[in-house]
């Protein structure tokens, strides 16, 4: 039975972008989420007070940024 289908000679730069992008949006996600809710717990929860707080969260966004951030092309 013949078939349409060739295995690898499909184009999946679509496929590929699509993913990066929900891997992208994922991470900067969860770094933007963590530093707002340490700042909000220290806030609320703790004497720190806003301006403590406010830097706390700051810190902890600079620092996921300089870890999370792309080196270079990737391996594909």
């Amino acid at each position: 039975m013949a078939s349409e289908y060739h295995r690898g000679d499909m184009e999946i730069q679509e496929q590929v972008s699509t993913y990066h992008l929900f891997v992208s949006m994922a991470k900067w996600g969860s770094l933007a989420l963590a530093a707002l809710l340490i700042f909000l717990v220290l806030w609320f929860c703790t004497a720190t007070g806003f301006m403590g707080s406010a830097a706390v969260g700051v810190v902890i966004a600079v620092a996921g940024f300089f870890v999370l951030r792309e080196h270079g092309e990737p391996a594909h």
